[in-house]
């Protein structure tokens, strides 16, 4: 790897500053100076230092991001606050993104990161990686419902859902609400809306819990993240 592109990806600057500090004599290689943007490197291998400090090498970035309403899963929008402007100025980078979408509606676990590989992984209907949901309905869900659920829904438009596991938490007869948690192995477009409407009820809030064996950290308040540590990269690794 090129020494410039090693430390414009490890955010020491842009691509242009970079060479600048380069030849300026401010990055060594196992305590060399190098004054040559081109000089190769091995990041597994070689030291490589800025001003002094050294510079570990990272190739990929996971976050785990508690997602309020009104943000959406997107990595730019023109008039809406994105996932990705959520995150501190450190911490930002050009090639993170939301690995799947959550409703601009939505609250909830949200994964961020540049791994295109892990992200293939987890939303490729054939792994039938489970995403966990908890929602508050208008309407008395029943024993019927979950039934349904598991036996696999038909959706507006033709589409069918394929089976979910809903279980009811909560029945308030009074005001005629349920609350639920629902997993489910696929993520077509307001599915768990969707799903909901299907057996004539309507989903009024709705938040992300878990995706594979992951789920979110209780203690992230609303528009707070934190990165994934190891154990539970590799937990979604093997979802």
């Amino acid at each position: 790897m090129r020494l410039d592109k090693f430390l414009a990806d490890m955010q020491v600057g842009s691509r242009k500053e970079v060479k600048n500090y380069i030849k300026k004599g401010l990055v060594q290689v196992n305590h060399i100076t190098v004054k040559q943007d081109k000089f190769q490197v091995n990041p597994e291998i070689d030291e490589i230092f800025f001003d002094g400090e050294k510079i570990e090498y990272q190739e990929f970035f996971y976050y785990m991001l508690n997602k309020p309403a009104g943000v959406i899963s997107a990595t730019r929008d023109q008039q809406h606050q994105t996932v990705v402007d959520l995150l501190q100025a450190a911490d930002f980078r050009s090639d993170l993104f939301p690995v799947g979408r959550l409703d601009k509606d939505t609250e909830g676990f949200v994964l961020l990161s540049n791994d295109g590989k892990l992200a293939h992984h987890l939303l490729s209907p054939k792994n039938h990686v489970e995403k966990e949901y908890f929602a508050k309905v208008a309407g008395i869900m029943s024993g019927e419902d979950s039934a349904a659920f598991a036996r696999g829904l038909l959706l507006d438009k033709g589409e069918v859902a394929l089976p979910g596991e809903l279980t009811i938490l909560k029945v308030d007869e009074e005001s005629e609400t349920s609350e639920i948690s629902l997993i489910i192995h696929e993520g077509k477009f307001h599915q768990v809306k969707r799903m909901v409407q299907a057996v004539g009820k309507k989903v009024v809030y709705l938040r992300r819990d878990r995706i594979g064996g992951v789920s979110l950290d209780k203690a992230l308040a609303l528009g707070e993240y934190r990165p994934l540590t190891s154990e539970e990269l590799a937990v979604l690794s093997k979802s």
